[in-house]
């Protein structure tokens, strides 16, 4: 009937280590996202604001940390804490371990945050002598996109497969100079008019004015030096749907015989939900046409060709081409033709049809033209399971089957042949400015040129 201190002791002790177990399998985590919370929400305004931001980063890097010194703290005074004699020292040391977590804690959650998104590194040097960089672009799903600033080109793009590894779904080289000197326009920004102008001329408020003619008796892809051969400035920023880079291009009047100065930007956002985003801005001192999209070749199986993959195309008419690929004026439906993917359909089940040995035409998109992306099309490659969703506010898209590749030597040793990828250049429609049917290209004084591109990665 008489309990003393001492037979207190010794009962306590006798379940003092099944309950430290207990308490380290149920406890700990607890503990853990209730430190992380405060901290999230109120410690982290001690730290300056570069130090103090939640993301998944420090997740990653801080919780096994935590997990790791609170089951060791726990464990220990859970097993002896409750022996009187050892209180105070347990206390003691206890005050210790929780000071040096607080360093551990700050220490971390410092270098977890410093630690950028987006890193920059130098590419390489022209023939002209000027520096190229690359941004790397890293979402909090490891996705990475690459770009450096000639042609503000997407040089490499990972996501993964259904298995959850990083496969790399466009096409490049692994060298500046590949890109200056044999690019076929691989992952690069087009402009100042992307695709075909008839003839390499046209006809502003009574002025006509001539470009060059690079491709047959037409203007392509804005010339012979076009915004893909020219290097772009830079800033890496962070926005709060993920890690971006924003380029910026100053066209000169008279550059490529286009009238006026026309000042771009364009922005990479990487999001966290896996999204490549595409933004395009434009102002001009005249009257001038614009016309930008960006030229990557995609693979979503990440080598081979892309035969096998799926596409989807949300639109019902095509523009009709000439045998130039200049549109006749005429917009046909694709129905009874090789060229409907209304409803998903292999790329090789009917190419074999095309005239011209493949697909290079331009799509009107039934949800296009609009203030908002709408959804343009799907590819899928049944191989890897990656999935890309494009959504654009252009109103059409050129989809091209890379027919015209030949043993281009690209990234780490692979070789590039015809159908070796597909390209979806969202866009207006090819000569336009000479087009008075279709949507208009004309950017003049006082408005802005605003456009934007959505991929989309997930898998099945």
């Amino acid at each position: 009937g008489i309990c003393t201190s001492a037979s207190v002791s010794n009962s306590l002790a006798a379940f003092a280590t099944p309950l430290a177990a207990i308490v380290q399998k149920g406890l700990t985590p607890l503990v853990t996202k209730a430190i992380w919370g405060f901290w999230s929400g109120v410690g982290a305004s001690l730290l300056p604001p570069q130090a103090t931001r939640a993301s998944a980063v420090n997740r990653r890097i801080l919780f096994p940390i935590i997990w790791t010194l609170l089951s060791e703290l726990v464990g220990r005074l859970g097993m002896r804490i409750l022996r009187p004699s050892e209180i105070q020292r347990k206390l003691e040391r206890s005050r210790l371990v929780l000071q040096l977590m607080g360093v551990i804690l700050v220490v971390a959650l410092a270098a977890a945050e410093g630690e950028a998104k987006v890193n920059k590194d130098v590419f390489g040097t022209t023939a002209g002598g000027a520096q190229v960089d690359r941004y790397t672009l890293e979402n909090n799903q490891g996705s990475v996109a690459r770009v450096i600033t000639y042609g503000g080109i997407l040089t490499e793009l990972l996501v993964k497969d259904r298995d959850g590894n990083l496969g790399d779904v466009v096409l490049g080289f692994d060298n500046l100079a590949q890109y200056e000197n044999e690019n076929p326009y691989f992952g690069c920004i087009t402009g100042r008019v992307a695709n075909r102008i008839a003839g390499g001329q046209f006809t502003i408020d009574g002025q006509d004015y001539k470009v060059a003619v690079n491709n047959g008796p037409n203007h392509l892809h804005g010339g012979l030096v076009g915004f893909d051969k020219v290097v772009w400035e830079a800033e890496a920023m962070e926005t709060d749907r993920g890690p971006a880079v924003q380029l910026s291009y100053l066209s000169k009047d008279g550059e490529e015989g286009y009238p006026g100065n026309l000042q771009v930007t364009v922005a990479y956002v990487l999001t966290n939900d896996d999204e490549l985003i595409i933004q395009y801005t434009a102002t001009t001192d005249k009257a001038t046409p614009v016309n930008l999209t960006n030229h990557s070749y995609f693979n979503l199986a990440g080598g081979g060709n892309i035969l096998g993959h799926i596409m989807t195309l949300h639109a019902r008419y095509y523009t009709e081409p000439d045998e130039t690929l200049i549109p006749t004026g005429r917009i046909l439906p694709v129905a009874g033709t090789p060229l409907d993917f209304t409803k998903p359909a292999s790329i090789g089940g009917r190419i074999g049809r095309i005239e011209i040995g493949g697909y290079d035409h331009n799509y009107v998109l039934d949800n296009g033209g609009r203030d908002e992306p709408g959804l343009a099309a799907e590819a899928y490659d049944p191989v890897s399971g990656r999935v890309m969703e494009l959504s654009t506010t252009e109103p059409g898209v050129q989809f091209y089957s890379a027919i015209h590749l030949d043993g281009v030597k690209g990234k780490a040793g692979a070789t590039y042949d015809a159908f070796g990828a597909f390209c979806l250049e969202t866009q207006h429609y090819p000569d336009s400015i000479n087009q008075p049917g279709f949507p208009s290209v004309l950017l003049r004084p006082g408005e802005t040129y605003r456009t934007q591109t959505v991929h989309k990665f997930s898998t099945r």
